[in-house]
């Protein structure tokens, strides 16, 4: 019988599947406090975690009889990888499951931005709806558009499948080319400044590393179209945050829609929360309940495996197995 650590609740069929192992998790609707979480894992042999845990040197000092650390998200920027690997302990987290449903929320996002509906939703409410105005809360169009993607892994992939039926142009910027990408989807490749330049609307999906902290910045807002809507469903440090509330309240781009902000959580009196045209969600990208469940799933999968000494089937640290 394994001692593991889960350190926020999980779907009940996932979690079921830990049966016969010793399982203590934190059943607060908050992140463990760091104290605790180093206290328990103390006495883990393999820990579930969240991308809110800190997974560092000092986590794996406090776990020395880890034997896996399986996380319940893809990106693993919370997780000193190199740290985990020199220790020998593998890292699960779970790709493809939550890849379909986050570019749905792109979309969604997408959508909402350029054509102001939390505005209209508000408008509604606020008892202002009167006789049919037809310069009332004018947006932009999707359809027959240029969207630009920055990143283009699965999720980016999976945006730009979706934009064929808005009969858009594509346009995206990767560390390198993806020829599956462009014969599936039409895309084609640009660098980041032309792509900024020529979109009508920007999607976020890359990968947050210290090379793309504040990608997107000052001068990169002040290349895009100032009709062009920016979605950001990546990390919240790819876009400078005081860079974006300046672009908005001059106008000098058309909206932003954000699943993911820096800070996160973004305080209630953040400036960029005053924005009509800026519209601020809590991180739901992958906030389905099907897509959770199989999250769930694939991180208690990883966990067995690296408990069992089996090799971790979704791992993102596959070095570990080649010392």
């Amino acid at each position: 019988m394994a001692r593991v650590l889960v350190t926020r609740k999980i779907n009940p069929l996932a979690a079921e599947k830990l049966a016969g192992h010793d399982v203590w998790t934190w059943s607060e609707n908050r992140t463990m406090p760091r104290a605790l979480l180093l206290d328990r894992v103390g006495k883990a042999d393999g820990a579930l975690v969240m991308l809110t845990d800190r997974i560092d040197d000092e986590f794996l000092g406090f776990g020395a009889d880890l034997r896996v650390v399986s996380q319940m998200a893809v990106g693993v920027d919370n997780v000193d990888l190199a740290a985990c690997t020199r220790r020998g302990i593998p890292v699960g987290h779970t790709p493809d499951v939550l890849t379909e449903t986050t570019a749905d929320m792109a979309w969604a996002l997408l959508g909402a931005a350029a054509r102001r509906i939390p505005e209209g939703r508000d408008y509604v409410l606020g008892g202002h709806w009167g006789e049919w105005d037809p310069d009332l809360l004018l947006g932009n169009d999707l359809w027959g558009t240029t969207l630009g993607i920055v990143g283009m892994g699965r999720i980016g992939a999976a945006v730009a499948r979706r934009a064929r039926g808005f009969s858009m142009k594509v346009l995206y910027n990767s560390r390198t080319p993806k020829p599956d990408v462009e014969e599936e989807a039409g895309a084609v490749y640009a660098g980041l400044d032309d792509l900024l330049v020529q979109a009508d609307h920007v999607v976020i999906t890359a990968a947050y590393t210290s090379l793309t902290h504040h990608l997107i910045n000052s001068a990169a807002l002040d290349r895009m179209k100032p009709t062009a809507t920016l979605v950001n469903i990546a990390r919240g440090p790819l876009v400078d945050p005081q860079a974006l509330y300046q672009a908005l309240r001059s106008e000098r781009i058309w909206a932003a829609a954000l699943d993911v902000t820096e800070p996160e959580p973004i305080p209630a009196d953040h400036p960029l929360l005053t924005l009509p045209n800026c519209l601020v969600i809590p991180h739901l990208g992958s906030a389905s309940h099907g897509t959770r469940l199989a999250m769930a799933t694939r991180a208690v999968e990883n966990l067995l495996a690296g408990l069992d000494k089996r090799r971790v089937p979704w791992c993102a640290n596959p070095d570990v197995y080649h010392p």
